[in-house]
Formats: structure tokens, sequence, C-alpha cells
């Protein structure tokens, strides 16, 4: 599911596609200041969004085997809640039974 599949499965429960549209983007974009400005945002049952460090390292290329540095960096990470997993748990027992 892309964004645009989002609005239209939103757009559905609220009524009409540009209330969906600004809800979604007003989601997102909070979610993405809030964890950019270090703190996390948790939503219960369905996860949480956070900041994480990864320090400065070595790593090898894969074709010549030379090591390069990698900068440090900051990135987000999310982690899903207990009911988020529980559905996702039940579903792909579902579809591995179908196969």
């Amino acid at each position: 599911m892309n964004k645009k599949e989002l609005v239209e499965a939103i757009a559905d429960r609220v009524g009409d596609k540009k209330t969906a549209t600004e809800a979604v983007n007003a989601v997102l974009d909070a979610i993405q200041k809030a964890v950019a400005g270090g703190d996390k945002v948790s939503i219960t049952g369905f996860g949480a969004f956070e900041m994480v460090h990864k320090p400065a390292r070595s790593a090898r290329n894969p074709s010549t085997g030379a090591e390069i540095k990698v900068a440090e960096s900051w990135g987000p990470k999310f982690r899903p809640g207990s009911d988020f997993k529980e559905l996702v748990n039940a579903e792909g027992k579902k579809a591995a039974k179908k196969k």
C-alpha cells in the first residue's frame, strides 16, 4: 500500500478524499517533525517511532574488498506494538495455509 492507496482507504471511512489527504499528511508530518526533533512517538497498539544514532564504522566494498569509512549518522527506527505484531502474525499464518 502506498500513500495514495492509504488516502483512498481512509477516504472511504471519513467521507471525502480531501479530508483524508489532509489527515494523512498531518499525521505523517507530525511524526516526522517529532522524531527529527529527538522525540519518541508512541501510538498504543501500533508502535513507536524514534531517532537512533549510528556511530562511525569501517566497512568493506563487496566488489573490491577495499575498506571504507562510513560516517556517523542518525536515522529513524520503528518498533511495532504488540497488537500490530499479533495481527501480522495471525494474517501471516492464514496466508501460509493458503499456499
